[in-house]
């Protein structure tokens, strides 16, 4: 489902605010007597499923509400301020090596909103519910139970092996870089940006050489690189660390490959142009080039 364009934040993308930081919220006011007061519920698993039953009422609240594209908007932003808001009671309150998780779940709880906000402010004629980037391939989802699968087992066995704070924050700096020039991409961008590759030229399609479109092709993708492998080095998981950078480097490199072939065809000798100017900003990725 698409929405018409508009200049400023869209209907959709508001509402979608309003229930991420309302379910945020709401969480945070829900554990605030454990931070302040340290009451600890005397009820088994009260800490857990307590807000798991408030997310739960919300759900039911949004579905009475809305309906169609709206529900999905809305539940998909409460659901990621709930991630966003257990995220960081998991780092404030929870053990030593569960602390990184909570610090991955709110990088992670961020990127997918923003994804959707970029595009609702950007390009909202190109907003649907693959904007937040939830479900953007099987082999997405593989990577991320990937990673989920390594930490929980090396956090069994070897508990002290995620512990480090100095590499917590060292992949938390390397994924905020990496969004903030992901996200910078997208406002450059503006409606040029979509989340997926296009086979046809659009009117009012441009070619964006300007900004951070100065200094790489693929800004966005850049971003998306560094915060990928950022993410398993606050988790501290060797495995993935490396899984992720091989997987991320081969998939940027098809991408690049097929999205240079159509802006070639798009804007001809202008992008030939910009290729001789410009790197993609990708380490050893060349994109896709004419023999002339």
């Amino acid at each position: 489902q698409k929405i018409l364009n508009q200049t400023m934040l869209c209907y959709e993308g508001k509402l979608s605010v309003i229930c991420f930081l309302g379910s945020a919220s709401l969480i945070f006011l829900l554990f605030l007597p454990e931070v302040y007061f340290d009451f600890i519920p005397k009820i088994w698993g009260a800490i857990c499923w307590g807000p798991a039953l408030y997310f739960s009422l919300g759900n039911i609240i949004l579905r009475l509400i809305f309906k169609g594209f709206l529900y999905q908007v809305a539940i998909r932003s409460t659901f990621l301020g709930y991630v966003f808001a257990m995220g960081v009671f998991v780092y404030g309150l929870g053990a030593d090596n569960w602390r990184a998780f909570g610090i991955y779940a709110t990088v992670m709880s961020v990127f997918h909103y923003s994804e959707f906000l970029a595009i609702a402010y950007t390009n909202p004629a190109t907003l649907n519910i693959s904007s937040f980037m939830l479900n953007h391939s099987f082999q997405y989802a593989v990577a991320a139970v990937s990673s989920w699968t390594e930490f929980c087992i090396e956090t069994y066995f070897w508990p002290d092996l995620k512990t480090n704070q100095y590499l917590w924050y060292a992949g938390l700096s390397i994924c905020i870089i990496g969004e903030v020039l992901r996200k910078t991409a997208m406002l450059t961008a503006q409606s040029n940006f979509t989340h997926l590759v296009q086979d046809q030229k659009a009117p009012d399609h441009v070619l964006v050489t300007h900004g951070v479109y100065s200094y790489a092709r693929h800004p966005s993708y850049v971003g998306w690189f560094y915060w990928s492998i950022g993410t398993q080095i606050i988790l501290q998981n060797p495995l993935c660390i490396i899984g992720y950078a091989i997987a991320s480097w081969l998939f940027f490199k098809e991408r690049v490959y097929m999205e240079e072939y159509t802006l070639l065809h798009f804007f001809g000798q202008d992008y030939i142009d910009y290729q001789r100017r410009v790197p993609t900003g990708l380490p050893f990725i060349q994109g896709f080039k004419l023999n002339m």
